[in-house]
């Protein structure tokens, strides 16, 4: 007969993890955060002020899941930068240029691949530049992408995913009370990090990095084999949002929980 871990004995699991975590010093050590890039020198040279947050990835684009939470997850980077001294240009101006200039040479991603045409791309983000920097004292874009990895939980009591920095537990969905001893913890899950990268107004690439938000699959509790199922709400951890902005924008925005080696 096939056993479960009950639902309420997960739940008690995964609290003791957290606090053990929470208990052993902050920050914890953590062996995933993301390789920046930053170029000092220009950021020296010619510091940032006053930035824009751009509509569209700078890579492919997001997951449509992902894609309706982006504007929700903007309103957070905006409301980090402001309060870390940055003013933010209001993102309609770059949505009005960059539509004027779609108009002109294309859009450049291919809404069957997904691809995007590089050139095209370039040559918006110049008209772009252009034209903000007649109107305003813009420093730099901000692209914030939402990018879709996979990971497996861990075995052992804890079960958690290491990635991009973060530390997280599983969640279960569905009616089912329990998830099955033989459950295998090695199966891939979906999880979402936040991408930034920031350019300035010469079009050249000042910073790049990327922070771990949360799972976007759960365990669903309705299956007697164990799978993982697409987590009906999204992105809806205030804490977890903030933490993967803090994640993500470390060094340029310096925070003192960054749970990377000094």
């Amino acid at each position: 007969m096939r056993r479960f871990i009950s639902r309420q004995l997960l739940t008690a699991f995964l609290a003791v993890s957290g606090l053990l975590a929470a208990c052993s010093g902050t920050p914890t050590y953590n062996p995933t955060t993301f390789p920046y890039q930053i170029d000092q020198a220009k950021l020296d040279a010619h510091p940032i002020k006053t930035v824009v947050i751009a509509h569209v990835n700078v890579g492919i684009p997001s997951r449509n899941y992902l894609d309706k939470e982006a504007p929700r997850i903007d309103a957070k980077v905006a409301s980090y930068l402001k309060e870390n001294g940055f003013k933010v240009l209001p993102q309609r101006e770059f949505e009005q240029h960059w539509n004027a200039a779609v108009r002109a040479f294309g859009n450049p991603v291919d809404p069957t691949s997904g691809k995007i045409n590089r050139k095209t791309f370039s040559l918006i983000m110049y008209q772009v530049r252009d034209e903000m920097v007649k109107t305003t004292k813009l420093d730099a874009f901000v692209f914030t992408d939402l990018v879709e990895l996979e990971v497996s939980f861990s075995g052992g009591l804890k079960h958690v995913a290491r990635w991009d920095g973060v530390t997280r537990t599983p969640t279960l969905q569905g009616p089912g009370d329990g998830v099955s001893e033989d459950f295998d913890w090695n199966m891939l899950a979906a999880v979402a990090s936040l991408q930034v990268t920031i350019f300035n107004t010469d079009l050249q690439l000042v910073f790049s990095s990327r922070g771990g938000i949360d799972a976007t699959d759960a365990i669903d509790s309705r299956s007697s084999k164990g799978r993982y199922i697409r987590r009906r709400s999204i992105l809806e951890n205030d804490s977890y949002v903030q933490e993967g902005i803090r994640l993500a924008f470390y060094p340029f925005i310096k925070t003192q929980d960054w749970p990377g080696k000094p």
